[in-house]
């Protein structure tokens, strides 16, 4: 991807920067620790170029922190827009899209926000995945009255914020809110039969809001949580975690919920190894880390074997009645199969679509008040993006099926949904081995 002018960069950064302060100053983010300070310029690039039609971005991370899962779902959207523009669009024009890197940084992501919203003037966006991105991203979108709709920030910090009007409705999300997986985790961490628990989170929207949610549900369900008191929630531009990685074992946990992203994740993982807390304690993870890749960054210990060998986690998974289709598409438009969250990308960039042609109309007012109209409506059920469009061109009503799920999206923008239950084994690979639905 090409990247923006230095001056624009510059001026952008320096727009972004009030809307900044005020979605980091309301953050759950118990010390504010979302950036390092320094200027973030996000690069953006854009395909299919259209005047007078509908224009919607992605704000998504290919740099940072998350990159290894980010890239696994960059390609559905531009998919999805080659999809829709060869049926003829949307409102009889073709789709512009523009693609911007958020960097797994707030600071990044407000920057590209402002550029979507003011020197784009998208209707729409798909992103962020980090929850603190999207946490300064829709501060930006919604009075610019962009709708946002991540596909996979998971934060319930999102819920209670909808739930007390902050969004207007210019926010909705593909992913279950973290309430779910959390729920579904502690039940599976209580089935294997783990009494007492640890928590390490990553020290933002995403990883307290687990964090919450995972203590609250474990402990009703007759666990303990070792260090409640005494929670260990990591800087997310830490380098080292010798002291994180010691106190997170502390007190002879059956498991240790780790609530990470990738490549902080990995360091930590590693210290704690290299201390020798790690033995013969469960690793318990979540969708921050799930990446073909990330045993490899975790690494190998001293007698050859990957380091996390048998660790377990959980991930938003996919079963929707769109998913067969999805996943032979993306075979014959790439070759192999999408990775993590792609479907629930894909649902997103459909979901701003089918708005707009319900609506009539390319804005994001149009998209936010049809919406959940045609997520969740009375009318027909459609799995193919293009049969829905034709469907609200002629001037029926639709009720879209997602390749991710229903994704029936209610009036606080969140969808509940299905989890596969994956592990890693002995090679490095990791392996889905069941699904929960939390109860």
């Amino acid at each position: 991807m090409r990247k923006i002018s230095a001056a624009l960069s510059l001026s952008i950064a320096t727009l972004a920067t009030g809307f900044l302060l005020g979605a980091c100053g309301d953050s759950s983010t118990p010390n504010g620790t979302a950036t390092n300070g320094s200027t973030a310029t996000p690069a953006a690039s854009t395909t299919t170029s259209s005047a007078k039609g509908l224009k919607i971005g992605s704000l998504l991370p290919t740099t940072g922190d998350l990159a290894s899962v980010g890239q696994q779902m960059l390609g559905s959207v531009p998919l999805l827009v080659d999809t829709v523009n060869a049926c003829g669009g949307v409102n009889g024009e073709p789709v512009t899209l523009v693609q911007v890197d958020d960097q797994t940084d707030p600071k990044a992501g407000a920057a590209g926000m402002t550029k979507l919203a003011t020197l784009d003037k998208v209707a729409g966006v798909v992103g962020s995945f980090a929850s603190s991105v999207s946490s300064a991203a829709v501060s930006i979108a919604t009075p610019n009255k962009v709708m946002l709709v991540s596909p996979g920030s998971t934060s319930p910090v999102f819920t209670d914020k909808a739930q007390k009007g902050d969004y207007k409705g210019f926010w909705a999300r593909t992913a279950p809110p973290d309430t779910y997986q959390a729920l579904a985790l502690a039940q599976l961490a209580r089935k294997k039969g783990f009494k007492r628990v640890s928590t390490v989170v990553i020290n933002n929207d995403y990883g307290v809001g687990f964090e919450k949610a995972f203590v609250q549900t474990f402990e009703k369900l007759g666990g303990t949580i070792v260090n409640k008191d005494k929670p260990v929630r990591y800087d997310p531009k830490a380098q080292t975690f010798d002291t994180e990685a010691a106190a997170a074992f502390a007190g002879k946990p059956d498991a240790v919920l780790a609530v990470l992203y990738a490549e902080t994740g990995s360091l930590f993982l590693k210290a704690a190894y290299q201390q020798g807390v790690a033995k013969g304690v469960q690793i318990l993870l979540t969708d921050g880390v799930k990446s073909p890749t990330f045993p490899e960054q975790v690494g190998k210990g001293s007698d050859g074997k990957y380091i996390l060998t048998g660790a377990i986690g959980t991930v938003p998974g996919s079963d929707g009645k769109a998913l067969e289709a999805f996943n032979k598409l993306w075979k014959d438009k790439k070759g192999g199969a999408p990775g993590e969250y792609a479907p629930q990308a894909w649902d997103a960039a459909a979901l701003l679509t089918l708005a707009a042609q319900a609506a009539k109309e390319n804005t994001g007012v149009g998209i936010a008040s049809k919406i959940r109209e045609v997520a969740d409506g009375p009318g027909t059920e459609v799995t193919d993006v293009c049969e829905g469009l034709k469907l609200l061109k002629d001037g029926k009503k639709i009720n879209y099926q997602g390749a991710s799920g229903n994704v029936d999206v209610d009036a606080n923008g969140d969808v509940v949904g299905v989890y596969d239950v994956w592990t890693v084994g002995d090679d490095g690979t990791i392996k889905v081995i069941d699904k929960v639905t939390p109860k």
